[in-house]
This record gives C-alpha cells, sequence and structure tokens, in this order.
C-alpha cells in the first residue's frame, strides 16, 4: 500500500489512482461510443456522487437525460446513476473495484462495466455480481439496452 505522501493530490482528493495515457484513451473513447448509441442518456466522465457509504466517483457514469442549469452547478450528485464505468489503472487492484461495484449497487446502481485496457476487455456486471466478459466485437449492457463495438473502445 502507498504512503500518503507518495499520493498526489488527484489520488487523495479522489479516493483513486491517477489515470495514464491507456486508461485516458479508453476513457475518451467510451464516452465518444456511449454518447452515440445513447443520446437519450447524459454521460458525463468524474463526477462524484453522494452514496449512503460515502462520496464515490467512477471514470464514466450514465443518468437519465439530465437538465443543464449553467448557473447552479452541482459539486457532488446526490441522484444514482443508471450506469457506472470503472476502467483499471496500472497503479490499482481489480479487487478494488469489484469491491466499488458492491457499493454502487448497494446504492442502486442498475449496472457496472469494469474496464481493463491492457486486457483489452470489459466486464458487464449485474446487481447480484454476476459479469460477462467481452474481448471482441458487440456489447450489450442486459440493463439499459445500449450496444457497443469493441473495436471503437481498443481498435
Amino acid at each position: 500500500m502507498e504512503t500518503l505522501e507518495m499520493l498526489s493530490e488527484y489520488e487523495l482528493e479522489r479516493g483513486k489512482p491517477m489515470p495514464s495515457k491507456n486508461h485516458a484513451i479508453v476513457q475518451t473513447n467510451l464516452i465518444l461510443a456511449l454518447s452515440r448509441v445513447a443520446a437519450e442518456l447524459s454521460v458525463l466522465s468524474e463526477l462524484t456522487i453522494d452514496f449512503e457509504t460515502g462520496p464515490l466517483t467512477p471514470d464514466i457514469c450514465i443518468y437519465p437525460q439530465l437538465e443543464i442549469d449553467w448557473i447552479h452547478d452541482e459539486i457532488r450528485m446526490s441522484e444514482v446513476p443508471l450506469l457506472v464505468v470503472e476502467i483499471l489503472s496500472p497503479r490499482q487492484y481489480l479487487s478494488d473495484l469489484t469491491e466499488k461495484m458492491e457499493l454502487y449497487f448497494a446504492g442502486g446502481v442498475k449496472s457496472g462495466w469494469l474496464v481493463q485496457p491492457s486486457l483489452k476487455s470489459i466486464a458487464i456486471f449485474t446487481p447480484d455480481m454476476d459479469s460477462t466478459v467481452y474481448t471482441a466485437g458487440e456489447m450489450t449492457d442486459p440493463a439499459l439496452g445500449i450496444t457497443i463495438n469493441l473495436d471503437e473502445i481498443f481498435g
């Protein structure tokens, strides 16, 4: 485990490791792909959500279409997203992200994606923590009915 002195301000503030180049590329590709196929939904990145267990900041989250109020911004959301996406960073443990998935589902999230850039894979989790892993072709989220092609993400 890292000492507090070794953690960056980013890591301390968000409670997660600093992302890498591959993490950023995958996150950008996912946001673009999701925005295309989920036009009626709001696709947001790095938004802190207040759950009963405490604040969590997924890499990406999807909400029903949100109203935008440019005057009254929200630093933290109390509304639970439909879907969360966590992307494994090089200095992160897979078990950390599966534990976060359990917290998300306990808070009412309908679907969770766990992305492993080095394996070019996405696991879709359901609230009972069953998962289906995709490494090629198209994948469809059963809770939201959205489909993306993994070539758009890792191609």
